[in-house]
């Protein structure tokens, strides 16, 4: 898996987020783009698909912007991501077959790696919120996860 461009830049913003001095008050998305760096156009749509998902919350006007929808302990690198990209999965090669019901030789034992392979990473960024990000941004010790097989 390698995620997008979509999905770092959505992972900065809600950090950027997260890291504000008073998480109640709206940050524009102008301000939003000088803290983190990224493009203001895109950024916007961001938020927007961010938004959609419930993961931030906006307030239009003067003092308006966006704020996180819920606190940054209960928000996973894996909501991010699959919220601007879609489901996390190794690739798109549908679902190991039943009952030995494979069309090509060898294709359900692939399917199945493929399947667990895409399982241990929306697990291995689920394991890390945004409250550990705000830690280690901080100057806290990075946040260790591993997975066993």
């Amino acid at each position: 898996m390698r995620v997008s461009t979509r999905g770092d830049y959505a992972s900065r913003a809600l950090l950027s987020l997260a890291l504000g001095s008073d998480l109640s008050t709206p940050t524009s998305v102008r301000d939003l783009a000088q803290r983190t760096g990224l493009p203001q156009p895109y950024l916007e749509q961001i938020l927007l698909s961010l938004k959609g998902v419930g993961l931030v919350r906006s307030k239009r006007g003067v003092g308006g912007g966006y704020v996180l929808a819920r606190p940054a302990e209960r928000i996973t690198l894996a909501e991010i991501v699959a919220a601007v990209d879609g489901p996390i999965v190794a690739g798109d090669f549908g679902e190991p077959h039943m009952d030995g019901a494979c069309d090509h030789e060898g294709q359900c034992v692939l399917l199945g790696v493929w399947a667990d392979v895409g399982n241990h990473m929306r697990e291995h960024l689920a394991s890390f919120t945004l409250a550990d990000m705000v830690l280690q941004a901080r100057g806290g010790r990075p946040v260790q996860r591993t997975h066993s097989a």
